[in-house]
């Protein structure tokens, strides 16, 4: 497969990846912009690994957890609509306006959480990764990666019961 084959082919599914690690569309295509205009200089290498696209999904994932980007420690905004066009891509028939809702919030959540839980729950829950396959693309032992998981979920657990006790007006 040649790289315009495979960006032509790939570019949806990267960048839907990337928005929702970062959490910004804008910033999504940068770092897949990014990371394409680096694949193609070394794309021989590339495509001769067992998996071309497990690889670009990796500098994808190791692009957004660079800290020496600028944009990295950039705060991360909720892109509400924007992800529900990813959930009515992928076939999810929902009332908009909820959807919308549910969306935001869901992305003001995880914006609050450290980028590495963010990162886990991303491969986690949205590309279906196990741990152990987690653990190695992070390059850290799968108990870190459970214990990030447990860390973030936890936060966002508390979140949630703030956000209801608020909502009730016993805060």
């Amino acid at each position: 497969m040649t790289f315009a084959e495979f960006a032509a082919t790939r570019l949806p599914r990267l960048l839907r990846y990337a928005v929702m690690l970062t959490g910004d569309r804008e910033l999504a295509q940068d770092v897949v912009q990014e990371v394409l205009a680096r694949a193609q200089v070394r794309w021989r290498k590339i495509a001769s690994t067992i998996s071309p696209d497990a690889y670009v999904r990796q500098m994808v994932l190791n692009e957004y957890l660079s800290w020496r980007r600028r944009w990295a420690v950039r705060a991360i905004h909720a892109v509400g609509e924007r992800v529900v066009e990813l959930s009515d891509s992928r076939g999810v028939s929902r009332d908009h306006a909820d959807a919308i809702a549910d969306t935001d919030d869901v992305w003001n959540r995880l914006a609050t959480l450290p980028r590495k839980q963010r990162a886990v729950l991303v491969l986690r829950y949205y590309e279906q990764l196990d741990d152990d396959e987690i653990a190695e693309l992070l390059g850290c032992a799968r108990v870190t990666v459970r214990s990030n998981a447990s860390k973030a979920l936890k936060t966002l657990r508390l979140q949630q019961e703030r956000h209801h006790l608020t909502v009730a007006g016993e805060v």
